[in-house]
């Protein structure tokens, strides 16, 4: 699945590269470091919150598509978006390539990875949910990580609710992109729409302890406050951006 949200992502930015002029060579180095910068970011982290998961085996760290017992993959995806955006903003910012047209050609298909990564979730058999009493609720077969958590309890199915969040998003952005007032209008809403969604999810998405830190009296996870940073980032940015409108006699790059 992520193989096939890189390809169907890679397509999207060539025809919106075609739409308008813009050329598709450095769009799509830009698509291999995010890609790139993205497993290895992902990883990093994910090693990082379980160093219990390594010990006595660290030349497992370098294989981020299997962990543990299950084969669960080990990724973590704030760690991969974080090392994906810092590489494309050092790759624009050397190519002379300007920085938030980029992003906003690029921000409907990071909804699109979602979408269709979170369906490879459900499949693989993590990022599962906490037992609800709801009528959509899932189960998983024995030999799962799921199964081997909370039994043959019905569970959020917190993959397809992030799923269908990605796939919606991604309409969302593609013609705010098509209409858009101000350079980085679309990678703001995209910052602000993802903080919102994944600081929710949380709430019904199963964690092991180490994913929890204690703020007060209150215990978040590291998710969640990853979240407000990239909320306050996309609003700074929306609110600064807003300012200066795009000129419609204005070259495009």
């Amino acid at each position: 699945m992520l193989a096939i949200s890189f390809f169907l992502g890679v397509f999207y930015v060539k025809k919106i590269s075609e739409r308008d002029k813009y050329p598709f060579e450095p769009l799509l180095n830009v698509a291999y470091i995010l890609i790139i910068g993205g497993i290895i970011g992902a990883r990093i982290s994910y090693v990082l919150l379980h160093l219990d998961e390594f010990a006595g085996r660290w030349t497992n760290t370098f294989n981020p598509f299997g962990a543990g017992e299950f084969g669960i993959a080990g990724l973590n995806l704030y760690g991969g978006v974080i090392l994906a955006i810092l590489g494309a903003w050092a790759y624009c910012y050397f190519k002379k390539l300007k920085i938030l047209q980029v992003f906003d050609i690029f921000a409907p298909t990071l909804a699109l990875g979602i979408g269709i990564t979170r369906i490879g979730c459900l499949l693989n058999g993590c990022c599962f949910g906490t037992p609800t009493d709801l009528p959509w609720g899932i189960s998983f077969p024995e030999g799962t990580l799921p199964y081997a958590v909370f039994g043959g309890q019905h569970l959020h199915p917190a993959q397809i609710y992030s799923s269908i969040y990605g796939l919606a998003l991604f309409v969302l952005l593609h013609f705010v992109n098509k209409r858009k007032s101000f350079w980085g209008q679309p990678a703001a809403i995209l910052f602000m729409a993802e903080a919102i969604f994944r600081f929710s999810i949380e709430y019904v998405r199963y964690y092991e302890d180490a994913m929890y830190f204690t703020l007060g009296e209150f215990e978040p996870t590291y998710n969640q406050a990853v979240s407000v940073s990239l909320f306050v980032i996309g609003l700074i940015l929306y609110i600064i951006r807003r300012k200066s409108p795009i000129s419609k006699t204005a070259p495009t790059t």
